[in-house]
């Protein structure tokens, strides 16, 4: 077996010309602080769950429990942190409270997602096959 790469430099020389054009096109701190949250807050899988559920219709509390198979009570707790990101949001008709995606952004945002986890996925599969196939 090959001995492997270090992934770190093994002289110390910054370019700072890169440097300068990187640092041109960073979000202001407060987009970038904003950003994480939102990613921190995806790093839900129960989140991420609800979030399919509602790119295809709007569903009440009772619906997204059923579906997920948690209380009510954990539902809502998790609409909560959605909301307080403005991911999702709500609308009363008479006592139910139906949710939905806030807006188009966040569909697009979780199936560009989904579109890498599945290429990933696809790419390792491939990986996989040719070792297998060079075994033989």
């Amino acid at each position: 077996m090959g001995r492997k790469e270090a992934d770190v430099c093994e002289i110390y020389y910054v370019n700072e010309v890169r440097v300068r054009s990187a640092r041109q096109v960073l979000s202001p701190e407060r987009e970038i602080v904003s950003l994480a949250e939102i990613f921190r807050t995806l790093g839900d899988p129960t989140r991420v769950k609800i979030l399919q559920a509602l790119s295809v219709e709007e569903l009440c509390v009772c619906d997204l429990a059923k579906l997920l198979g948690i209380s009510e009570s954990a539902t809502s707790h998790q609409l909560r942190v959605l909301r307080s990101q403005k991911l999702v949001r709500f609308r009363k008709e008479g006592k139910m409270a139906f949710y939905s995606l806030d807006d188009a952004h966040i569909d697009s945002l979780m199936k560009e997602a989904l579109r890498h986890v599945r290429e990933g996925a696809d790419q390792g599969r491939e990986t996989t096959e040719r070792i297998r196939e060079s075994a033989e």
